[in-house]
C-alpha cells in the first residue's frame, strides 16, 4: 500500500487535532509528517493564543497534551498507516516569523530580516500594523525607525541576545516602554536568552517538548 503523502496526511491530523489542542488552551502553529516507508514522525507543534498574558508554555501542559493527542490519534490509525512517533512542542526562537502573531509576538526582540532585494537588515521588531512592521535599526550615533512591508520581506527570525535592548531602540518603538515596569539597566528590557531559547531550555519562552511511540 502506498504511503499516504506527507503535506496531505498534515492537513488531515491538523483538522483531528485541533479539538483537542483547542480544548488545552492553545493553538496549531504547525503539523508537520515526515515518512521513511511505513514509519512516521508527526510533529504537532503549538503555541499560546495571541490574547494570553503568558510568555510561554509550561512543560507539564506539553506533556498533558502529548498524551490527549496521542490518544485522539488512535482512533485515525488507518490515516497514518502504519507506526508513528507524535511529538508535542512549542515553539523555539528557530521559528521563523511568517504570521502577523509571530511579529506581535517578536515586539521589542531583535530579529534578522532578510528583504526580497537580498539585503540582511538586523532590527529591533516594533508594531505591526496592518502588513507593515516598524522596526528600529541601529546606527553610529541613534537607531532608525523604518516601516517595512512583510510583503517586502522573505525571511525573518528572532536572534538570541545576552543583554539589555538598547533603550533608545525601545523608546524609538514604544515611547512608553521605558516608563513601565522593566529588569533591565538604565530602565530598558531584558532578554534573558540562551542556546536552547529566551531563558534557557525550560524557561518560559524555551521550546516545551514531549513525545509517544505509537
Amino acid at each position: 500500500m502506498r504511503s499516504p503523502d506527507p503535506a496531505q496526511l498534515a492537513d488531515q491530523l491538523r483538522g483531528v487535532l485541533e479539538p483537542v489542542v483547542h480544548g488545552a488552551g492553545l493553538e496549531i502553529d504547525a503539523v508537520e509528517v515526515r515518512s521513511a516507508g511505513r514509519r512516521h514522525s508527526v510533529k504537532l507543534v503549538v503555541d499560546l493564543p495571541e490574547s494570553s498574558p503568558e510568555t510561554g508554555i509550561d512543560l507539564d501542559v506539553i506533556a498533558r497534551l502529548s498524551r490527549s493527542a496521542a490518544a485522539e490519534l488512535d482512533p485515525h490509525e488507518h490515516l497514518i498507516e502504519g507506526s508513528y512517533t507524535l511529538e508535542v512542542t512549542s515553539p523555539g526562537i528557530d521559528r521563523p516569523l511568517t504570521e502577523p502573531r509571530h511579529w506581535r509576538r517578536a515586539y521589542l526582540r531583535l530579529a534578522r530580516l532578510t528583504l526580497t532585494d537580498g539585503s540582511v537588515v538586523d532590527a529591533r521588531v516594533g508594531r505591526l500594523d496592518g502588513d507593515t512592521v516598524a522596526v528600529a535599526v541601529p546606527g553610529r550615533k541613534s537607531p532608525e525607525r523604518r516601516d517595512i512591508p512583510l510583503a517586502e520581506i522573505r525571511h525573518a527570525q528572532v536572534q538570541v541576545e545576552f543583554k539589555p535592548a538598547p533603550p533608545a531602540e525601545t523608546a524609538l518603538l514604544d515611547p512608553d516602554a521605558l516608563s513601565g515596569s522593566t529588569d533591565g539597566a538604565d530602565g530598558a528590557p531584558t532578554n534573558h536568552d540562551g542556546p536552547d531559547g529566551p531563558d534557557g531550555p525550560d524557561g518560559p519562552e524555551g521550546t516545551a517538548r514531549d513525545e509517544e511511540n505509537r
